[in-house]
């Protein structure tokens, strides 16, 4: 009974990550707070608490490098849309996105929907496996806390 309960338990750290969803920070704050609570009961779900709340740091700041690359080119997007006279008598924004605007928009939100359906499928997966009771390791994971 008492394996069974920490399965559960692994499997909820896990599913704690899709928190994000629901409130800012929360697919980290989530399952910080979860593995703290349990990581006391056992090996298995102190180790797989770590994996959980590493897999979400990490995947939070990869989403954050990518999107420090796209900065640039909205930046170059607004100020290429601008259009004022010599003496800033009036100001206008024309939002008219051309053909490298709207490709790079749609290029960037297709490159952060694949991350986001990866994000979910791999969450699933080490909830199933943390239910089975098997040790399961995040690809691409950075360990924070070891």
């Amino acid at each position: 009974m008492r394996k069974n309960n920490d399965n559960t338990n692994a499997f909820l750290i896990h599913i704690c990550g899709f928190g994000g969803y629901l409130y800012p920070f929360g697919s980290i704050i989530t399952p910080l707070i979860a593995w703290q609570t349990l990581k006391n009961r056992s090996t298995f779900l102190d180790e797989q608490g770590k994996e959980a709340v590493n897999f979400n740091i990490s995947f939070a700041l990869y989403q954050l490098i990518f999107s420090m690359f796209f900065v640039p080119f909205a930046l170059g997007t607004f100020f290429r849309n601008i259009n004022n006279n010599s003496n800033f008598e009036w100001f206008e924004f024309n939002f008219d996105l051309d053909s490298e605007s709207f490709f790079g928009f749609l290029g960037f939100g297709s490159v952060m929907g694949l991350m986001m359906i990866i994000r979910i499928i791999l969450i699933i997966m080490a909830a199933l496996k943390a239910k089975e009771g098997e040790n399961y390791k995040y690809p691409l994971t950075i360990k924070f806390i070891k």
